[in-house]
């Protein structure tokens, strides 16, 4: 349903009016994004047309997405729309760049817990993460001369 009239090229977002959570909601455009849809075609008023120049009926993106899922090689039960928001959220919430506060808002959700349900860390993420206590304890050991009365756990 996205329309040109909401993709704002100067402010580098799009604007959903009335989307799910039922307010309106500004998705920031990251570059290569607001590159692509800048060189994308503007048949008609929607950025994404279908038969006769309207907008792209549920029948038509079910058959692309099944389309670009098999090109891919995708498993049979990938949702394409669906699964590429769970994939978004998931390398984001791995990468440690982007917290959870800000993945919750990139994907447009009212808190925290839905934005935990769908990232899922990679076992590279997870091994970071243990990891940096492993660094804490060695920094904390050399700062305190490694000596047995200085425990950092201690209070």
């Amino acid at each position: 349903n996205l329309k040109w009239s909401s993709v704002d090229f100067n402010r580098r977002a799009i604007h959903i009016l009335g989307a799910k959570s039922g307010q309106d909601e500004l998705i920031p455009l990251s570059d290569p994004v607001r590159e692509l849809l800048e060189s994308h075609p503007r048949i008609g008023e929607y950025v994404f047309v279908g038969e006769r120049k309207g907008r792209r009926g549920t029948k038509q993106i079910a058959e692309s997405s099944r389309a670009i899922r098999n090109a891919a090689g995708l498993p049979k039960d990938f949702r394409p729309n669906h699964g590429l928001r769970h994939t978004f959220a998931s390398h984001l919430a791995s990468s440690g760049a982007v917290d959870i506060l800000l993945l919750s808002k990139l994907l447009t959700h009212k808190g925290v817990a839905v934005t935990m349900r769908y990232s899922h860390l990679t076992d590279a993420a997870l091994k970071r993460g243990s990891n940096v206590m492993s660094r804490i304890v060695k920094e904390a050991k050399e700062s305190a001369g490694g000596g047995e009365g200085n425990n950092p756990t201690r209070d």
